[in-house]
């Protein structure tokens, strides 16, 4: 029988991180993170990033490993995670990789496409074109240049706009032409666990309430201080939703009620995104509710036991 890798996936604000842990105290597990936030160090506040206390206790594998300036992309995760995860089932545990990018899971499922490396001044050049043009209108130029990728990529959706013009520009053909060559999905038994809210008037107050925590533990100094210690305004972890609208707020571009509807906002709509691909999914075993509320998480654990012992 295949090893098998855990996918505990789900909405933000669903209690993902907290499952992870309850899992790795009831199963012989490392806990690999799948959250593009989360890999940027001094990111703390707007990312919901766990404490050190709770790391220290519940290691993370790609939990702090790049700066704010660096670019952080599919592929860099892809990179790391597919040794990390045979290295793990080499010692005998089960991989859980946690997190909300779904798009990261996808490549590990998948495989994925041998793409140009980012060009960090191709990709800033874009990034201030961005800013006085619009993504918008380099969606435009995009469809101009490759239609196929533009038609797959809402004309707001900053970061996949940025990387396949960075891909068009730098190699000079279209996102599908590198399909061809492809790095391999992962051999092993997947259990791709997907935890949910039936109300999405409670996921809403979730996100809500979570916004203002991060307000009130310093979310407006963090960036402050990130500005302050060099990190460009440009760079892609500022454009994370938090830290994007608390940036327009610090540069007097958006007065606090206007950031905090807009952060709040824009977090929904992230969930809402996820809980699509989620749902545009095979294979998926959803846990909807129970013991989700309260964190208690071992039915969940009694029901991933009697899963993975029937395999």
């Amino acid at each position: 029988m295949k090893p098998v890798v855990v996918f505990m996936m789900g909405t933000t604000a669903t209690g993902k991180t907290d499952a992870a842990a309850a899992f790795s105290d009831s199963f012989s597990a490392e806990i690999i993170s799948v959250d593009s936030s989360l890999v940027y160090r001094g990111m703390n506040i707007g990312t919901a990033k766990p404490s050190a206390e709770f790391l220290n206790r519940y290691p993370h594998h790609l939990v702090d490993v790049c700066d704010p300036n660096d670019s952080f992309s599919v592929a860099d995760f892809y990179d790391r995670a597919f040794p990390l995860i045979n290295e793990i089932v080499a010692r005998g545990k089960t991989p859980v990789l946690v997190g909300g990018t779904h798009f990261y899971f996808s490549a590990l499922e998948q495989g994925m496409s041998v793409l140009p490396k980012a060009n960090p001044a191709l990709r800033d050049e874009i990034a201030a074109r961005a800013e006085h043009e619009g993504w918008p209108k380099l969606h435009a130029q995009l469809a101009a240049l490759d239609p196929e990728s533009a038609q797959r990529i809402d004309s707001m959706d900053a970061q996949r706009i940025q990387r396949a013009l960075e891909i068009v520009l730098e190699s000079g053909s279209s996102v599908a032409s590198h399909n061809a060559n492809r790095k391999p999905g992962l051999p092993f038994q997947l259990v791709k666990l997907a935890l949910a809210y039936s109300d999405r008037t409670y996921l809403h107050e979730r996100i809500e309430q979570r916004f203002d925590q991060m307000l009130e533990l310093g979310l407006q100094q963090e960036v402050i201080d990130l500005l302050d210690a060099g990190v460009e305004p440009t760079a892609s972890s500022m454009r994370m939703i938090g830290y994007r609208q608390m940036l327009a707020h610090v540069h007097e571009d958006l007065n606090f009620d206007q950031m905090r509807l807009q952060g709040i906002a824009a977090t929904r709509q992230l969930a809402k995104r996820q809980l699509t691909w989620l749902r545009n999914q095979r294979n998926i075993l959803w846990w909807v509710d129970f013991g989700l509320r309260d964190r208690k998480f071992s039915p969940l654990n009694d029901f991933l036991s009697k899963f993975l012992s029937n395999l």
